[in-house]
């Protein structure tokens, strides 16, 4: 799969609408860039891109807007309620797929010495590219705004990281660097610039100094009035959503603003967000409302409704969520997007790939769809409420389940293709034949791990199946054989996959290892599909 790296320029324009288009425009014609969103804003008069693309062609992509960016903004007339310190004021590079950290610092370095050579104008690095512990944070950077730059620059210790130290009006100065994915996220109140300003100190992590910190690990935060929205908000930036979530955010602020009697109006995310993030939250309400909700759709709407991210505009997922939008923009979207007739020509096709371990994948898929059809069958029925609790236990394993496994079509078909790529290196030399040969053995190794993690998967599926088959509506009982047979025949299939792939390897230890542990497995499997048929038989209409 090819390298993806998202940037996210900020630049200081929210009210020209000529501006924010020409910008765009510059980056969507960038080849190799694709601009996933634009947020503008009037009141903090900045605008927000977000676009990706392999590492060299968003470094292109945030060139062509800078250039543009040149010509059309006048930082010496600009205001705004956002702190800004340039024309093109922040720059990072975030690593999204197939892509090291260490990659994002080498865009952000060729980034920042490419803009400060062409325009002429200071450039900072933070974050991971920081070269400096000083210069880690943006507001460190940033403090005093484009106001202080021309004393700033005077100083040694804020000598720009590439470009001149000294102050050019219409531009000011450019912040790039590279960090993991930040959250711009919005809480709405109906109350003063100055409370919403309060809650924030109370809530980030830097508080109101180091003798004062705020509640919030990895957030930062400041209060503003939206005047085109006639309400506040305490305007957060989540550094690390996995220490604070969002729900945490929006909680903690509905809290201060209950004991200041201030009314919370919804929220706002500004930009893209990862499905991660809403998922996370989605649990934290689902637990705490006792809910029971399987679908990521219905996951997303119930984040929706709870923050109230639709509250100043329509909230489209599927525009919003960055996961959606990569595979939207993606031409092969893969094995498990075909319709059935093409998958099963796919496999019909005279190519190893994909084989017997991707028909073990949709057979082991199949069959955790029927538990969880099974599941639902027996669930939600006034003749089978005493059996609720037990199936809000039961469905969740195997709707995961069901979904990961599918997953597994086309990780097995890519698997067996690294080794076949690996094959077609070059073998002149000694060199080159030494090489060839680690890199095929290294691919056999994958496609013999591929279907036993698949075999691992369903044999974590036959406890919850015993119990289903004990308790679930009998006129499902077909279904809950076929499906049981159906998990049996995908380890069978993955333990073929693994014994022809690893006569051909040479590490005698890991074959070993991977023969004992694959033949448990299959052991395993064949139990567990002799008690679900005979619990089932036990059961009488």
């Amino acid at each position: 799969m090819a390298k993806m790296v998202e940037c996210v320029p900020n630049f200081s324009e929210g009210c020209n609408k000529e501006v924010i288009e020409a910008l765009g425009q510059a980056i969507s014609r960038t080849p190799g860039c694709v601009l996933l969103d634009v947020d503008a804003g009037a009141s903090t008069n900045r605008t927000v891109y977000t676009f990706v693309g392999t590492p060299e062609a968003v470094v292109e992509g945030a060139l062509s807007a800078a250039r543009v960016a040149g010509q059309l903004i006048d930082m010496s007339q600009h205001t705004g309620e956002h702190p800004r310190m340039g024309a093109l004021d922040v720059c990072p590079f975030v690593p999204v797929m197939n892509v090291s950290m260490e990659e994002c610092v080498a865009c952000a370095h060729v980034f920042g010495q490419r803009l400060s050579e062409e325009l002429g104008v200071p450039v900072y690095l933070y974050g991971e590219a920081a070269r400096e512990e000083s210069r880690r944070t943006l507001p460190a950077i940033r403090a005093g705004e484009y106001e202080a730059l021309p004393e700033k620059l005077k100083k040694p210790e804020w000598a720009p990281d590439f470009g001149p130290p000294t102050f050019v009006p219409r531009w000011g100065a450019t912040v790039t660097g590279a960090r993991t994915f930040l959250i711009a996220y919005n809480i709405n109140l109906l109350c003063t610039k100055e409370l919403a300003h309060r809650i924030a100190l109370n809530i980030r992590e830097q508080g109101r100094g180091s003798s004062q910190p705020g509640r919030l690990k990895k957030v930062q935060g400041i209060g503003w009035y939206l005047e085109e929205e006639n309400i506040a908000q305490v305007s957060t930036n989540l550094l690390d959503f996995e220490a604070t979530p969002l729900h945490a955010v929006y909680e903690e602020v509905c809290r201060d603003a209950e004991a200041l009697n201030l009314p919370v109006v919804g929220s706002q995310l500004v930009g893209l967000v990862p499905k991660k993030a809403m998922l996370n939250t989605a649990e934290f309400y689902i637990k705490k409302e006792k809910l029971f909700i399987l679908e990521e759709e219905h996951k997303i709407k119930l984040v929706v409704s709870r923050l109230g991210l639709d509250s100043l505009s329509p909230f489209n997922p599927r525009e919003r969520i960055i996961e959606y939008l990569v595979q939207a923009g993606e031409e092969d979207k893969g094995l498990v997007a075909k319709p059935l007739g093409a998958f099963v020509r796919a496999v019909g096709g005279r190519t190893a790939a994909p084989g017997g371990g991707s028909v073990a994948a949709a057979a082991a898929a199949l069959g955790a769809a029927l538990g969880c059809m099974v599941g639902l069958m027996s669930y939600g029925k006034r003749q089978f409420e005493e059996l609720d609790p037990i199936m809000r236990k039961l469905i969740p394993p195997f709707h995961q389940a069901m979904d990961e496994l599918v997953a597994m079509v086309d990780a097995d078909s890519q698997a067996f293709s690294s080794y076949m790529e690996a094959m077609k290196l070059p073998k002149n030399t000694p060199e080159e034949r030494e090489r060839r040969g680690a890199a095929m053995q290294q691919g056999l190794k994958t496609a013999v791990k591929v279907p036993c993690t698949l075999a691992e998967k369903v044999n974590r599926l036959w406890p919850p199946l015993k119990e289903l088959a004990q308790h679930c509506n009998l006129a499902c009982k077909s279904d809950i054989q076929v499906g049981a047979k159906m998990l049996e025949a995908a380890v069978f299939g993955a333990y073929f996959n693994v014994m022809i792939n690893l006569k051909d390897i040479t590490d005698e230890k890991f074959k070993l290892a991977m023969s004992q542990k694959v033949s448990g497995l299959l052991e395993e499997a064949k139990q567990g599909l002799a008690l679900v048929l005979a619990l089932l038989e036990k059961r009488v209409a």
